[in-house]
């Protein structure tokens, strides 16, 4: 008996070619989403028209903005639906822009994009999320990370850690 394959599929992104558009599009609105989120939920701070300048590279120029990251795009019966950024250091990889589109949530495209960046990790993983993104620290929390001592100094910033990337700690 032959198993239908997943309409999920995730790939590395090829950012010198077609790929770039998509990363593109998927990046920013992760990033107008965050800047919208901040805006309700952090006192003080307003939302901006515009993104901040600090992420034109990211939107513009992602091949060069990550260059010294590994992209990976979730697809969902062929259209791209999710986008998460890996930067590496070398102590450690750091999951950076996990974005899933509305319309794919609910359907395990975030575990996929996931769990097909922590079985290509050689060490360490750590990520930072918003105390405000449950759902997004409980799939987190499900993979095995934990949360540590902050390395950030932005208030309701949650740092996370896996402490082993070993293929049971990973599920």
């Amino acid at each position: 008996m032959q198993t239908e394959p997943s309409p999920i599929q995730v790939r590395p992104a090829d950012l010198t070619g077609p790929d770039s558009g998509v990363v593109s599009h998927l990046v920013e609105a992760y990033l107008r989403r965050t800047e919208f989120e901040k805006a309700t939920h952090l006192s003080g701070l307003g939302a901006e028209a515009d993104l901040p300048k600090r992420y034109r590279d990211e939107v513009e120029t992602p091949a060069r903005a990550y260059e010294n990251a590994t992209v990976y795009l979730a697809e969902l019966n062929l259209l791209p639906v999710g986008v998460i950024v890996v930067q590496h250091n070398r102590a450690n990889h750091e999951i950076k822009r996990v974005w899933v589109e509305p319309s794919a949530r609910g359907q395990r495209v975030g575990s996929a994009l996931i769990d097909a960046v922590l079985s290509q990790q050689d060490r360490p993983a750590r990520l930072t999320v918003w105390d405000w993104r449950r759902d997004a620290i409980q799939l987190y929390r499900s993979r095995g990370f934990v949360p540590v001592a902050s390395w950030e100094d932005r208030p309701r910033l949650v740092c996370m850690e896996l402490p082993s990337t070993s293929p049971e700690n990973a599920r």
